[in-house]
């Protein structure tokens, strides 16, 4: 007797973003193992994350190098200019968008620089670049609009600025650490002057007898509601009061934590993330209820993130939240991989919604005030917003875990699968299915109609696949289709597209199948 159709439906695919940290058969059917080019969108769908456009059509003397940092001066009247650094030189973007090289406009000789490592921090309407072994440098537009100083040639300039390689601005003035001879001292300036480091209430924060699990050394600052957090490799100090230095106090430590990568850290508006030699953390739960950290973003993706970070140079790790987007973006530009952790919500196991973009290759960040992301490319700038990376498509790819369809010991004959897409006009997706853990895939390619008018109806593509396409309030629901075969006790599903100059979200899995022997 013939076995009825049992249909199996799965909304939302992927909307708990990647696991690839535990076994499959025990994750819930939210989880993917692939989410590549993916995020979560505001419905709470897997889809494409977005490309990039060229801010800048011609490079200059920047050439085909990378642009290693961007950072956006505010001035108080409201003047905003985008500069970076590459090639060994500084830059900035004019009025229209053209690269123009900051010249040395300093009364002795220019410095020779032969590193790009540069961590930047606005004060006062002027930019500060500090880098490890170099006399920190000042963009002053009130000066000069095309050129760069040093900060002790700054007028009112006193004391001796650090060659630090680590600054940040804030409670209004800069706060740097980490020297070539000095690893353990905080330093910060007089308030809005980053050029007095002596006098007023300008000074110096030695930690080194503060570490509570033995000698360590500073690798990154932040700050944040009134505390300053002094980052070791393996510890992470937390200084109470700190919009008063003179009197601000010891108030917390967090051990065997610790931030391995400078330009990891963000700020968001509730929380401090980090990439910690554990993954990726978080501090808010310092920050709210003054407790040790116990937020690991990265805890479904921690052993395959830790094992690409090991591949990698520290420095050359990037990262950027972006409020607009919801995201936080950790580059590691050897193994070519963007993790793309979701701020929209909190995992009930602590853990933020993550993907992975494989094909992006930021060489650095951005997030402008205006809502814009900015990513550093080889010889320009791009800007995140479209749906082409520079005018080439890239490929979406996700694939739910591994799953039986109710019962492990029944093999499951599979009939029909439909994805219930949003977007995706007038592109080829590529259904995928497989089973049993092998790894190897049957596929079928259904294209995604013209979604120009609100039509109902029906188009057949071939003798395998199908489309029927649905329209309300303005979004495009399509339902793709193809006749399965084969057969297994496990099945997986995989959806890949390239994603050209079109959005595609996944709204729902449908899988037609009849119950096969027990074994």
């Amino acid at each position: 007797m013939s076995q009825a159709l049992q249909t199996y439906s799965l909304t939302a695919p992927g909307f708990q973003g990647l696991n690839t940290q535990e076994s499959p058969l025990d994750l819930s059917l939210g989880y993917a193992l692939v989410a590549q080019n993916a995020i979560i969108d505001q419905y709470g769908r897997i889809g494409s994350r977005k490309g990039y456009s060229r801010v800048n059509s011609s490079s200059g003397t920047l050439g085909a190098n990378d642009v290693t940092v961007i950072n956006e001066l505010v001035q108080a009247d409201g003047t905003l200019t985008v500069l970076f650094a590459g090639n060994n030189k500084l830059f900035k973007l004019d009025g229209s968008n053209a690269v123009v090289e900051l010249t040395y406009g300093g009364g002795g000789t220019a410095p020779t620089i032969t590193a790009n490592n540069w961590q930047c921090a606005s004060l006062n309407s002027i930019t500060y670049f500090f880098q490890s072994g170099y006399n920190p440098l000042i963009y002053d537009p009130a000066v000069s609009t095309t050129t760069y100083r040093r900060v002790s040639e700054k007028t009112g300039y006193v004391a001796t600025v650090p060659d630090a390689n680590i600054v940040i601005s804030a409670f209004g003035r800069l706060w740097a650490a980490n020297t070539t001879t000095v690893n353990a001292t905080v330093y910060f300036s007089d308030l809005i002057s980053g050029h007095v480091w002596s006098t007023g209430t300008a000074g110096s924060l030695n930690v080194n007898n503060v570490w509570v699990n033995g000698a360590d050394e500073i690798t990154g600052l932040a700050a944040h509601n009134g505390f300053l957090f002094i980052f070791g490799k393996r510890q992470i100090l937390i200084y109470s009061g700190a919009t008063t230095p003179s009197t601000m106090v010891l108030s917390d430590t967090v051990e065997g934590i610790g931030c391995i990568a400078r330009d990891s850290i963000q700020t968001t508006s509730t929380d401090v993330i980090f990439l910690s030699n554990s993954g990726v953390r978080s501090l808010m739960r310092t920050i709210q209820e003054k407790s040790s950290p116990e937020r690991d973003l990265s805890k479904n993706v921690r052993n395959d993130l830790m094992s690409a970070v090991s591949g990698e140079t520290a420095s050359t790790i990037k990262a950027i939240y972006s409020e607009t987007n919801a995201l936080y973006l950790l580059n590691l530009p050897t193994s070519k991989y963007v993790y793309a952790f979701d701020t929209k919500g909190i995992m009930q196991d602590g853990s933020s919604r993550s993907t992975i973009w494989d094909s992006i290759e930021p060489t650095s960040f951005c997030a402008r005030r205006n809502g814009d992301l900015l990513i550093g490319k080889n010889g320009y700038i791009g800007k995140y917003g479209t749906y082409l990376d520079n005018a080439t498509s890239y490929r979406l790819a996700y694939y739910t875990n591994n799953s039986d369809l109710g019962d492990i010991n029944v093999t499951s004959i599979l009939k029909k699968i439909k994805v219930i897409v949003v977007g995706g006009s007038n592109q080829l997706v590529t259904l995928k299915w497989g089973y049993d853990f092998t790894g190897n895939y049957y596929s079928s390619q259904v294209n995604i109609p013209t979604q120009t008018t609100a039509e109902y109806g029906i188009a057949e593509y071939g003798s395998n696949a199908t489309v029927v396409a649905y329209y309300t309030s303005g979004v495009a629901l399509t339902t793709i289709e193809t006749n399965a075969t084969s057969k297994g006790k496990i099945v997986q599903i995989g959806v890949e597209m390239d994603i050209n100059n079109s959005q595609l979200s996944i709204q729902k899995i449908e899988l037609q199948a009849k119950n096969g022997k027990i074994a």
